[in-house]
């Protein structure tokens, strides 16, 4: 009888704390996803997630985040880890080290010039911009590399504080964006 007790509350104490590593991965993805669709929310007039465009050598590039903003168009490429960020302009790998990992990623930003360079191709005539966005989380230590943001610092670089002006901007760019959906591939 005390095995059954013994294999019952193991089995119980298992599922609570399964239970409770669930919750708390639910908790930490909504609280970063909150954050960002309330800053996307501000910056942007409109936008499209997975878009797909051809690229110069008759392929294709799938692109996270296309916005229209109030400065033209911007390409968000999102990485969402956690600790401190070794990476820079020149290395080819990146490093993450959190409190119980390592792990390296390859650098974002030639993946990211080659989405602007898609997208200039389909709008000649309109400023993009990229990003490579890390979530909250993330900590660059030995400085942040070209065209890398936060949340905080995407919302200082395109927010507008006079929406009047930043709407009569993007009424300018809107043809080119509309260009730019029938030139897609597909929205993933």
């Amino acid at each position: 009888m005390a095995d059954v007790l013994n294999s019952i509350n193991a089995t119980w104490l298992l599922g609570v704390l399964l239970l409770l590593l669930v919750a708390w991965l639910v908790y930490r993805r909504h609280r970063g996803g909150d954050h960002l669709q309330r800053v996307l929310k501000e910056i942007a007039y409109a936008r499209i997630e997975g878009l797909v465009v051809p690229d110069s050598d008759d392929g294709e590039i799938q692109i996270d985040y296309l916005l229209l903003t109030s400065q033209g168009l911007l390409i968000l490429h999102i990485k969402d880890v956690q600790g401190v960020v070794f990476g820079s302009d020149k290395m080819q790998d990146w490093t993450v080290i959190s409190k119980d990992r390592r792990f390296t990623f390859s650098n974002p930003q030639p993946a990211l010039y080659d989405r602007i360079a898609a997208v200039k191709q389909i709008v000649r005539q309109v400023p993009v911009e990229g990003r490579v966005l890390f979530l909250d989380g993330a900590e660059f230590t030995k400085g942040v590399p070209s065209m890398v943001c936060t949340l905080d610092e995407l919302l200082e670089q395109f927010g507008e504080k006079d929406k009047a002006a930043a709407q009569r901007k993007v009424e300018a760019f809107k043809p080119h964006w509309e260009l730019l959906q029938k030139n897609a591939l597909g929205e993933a």
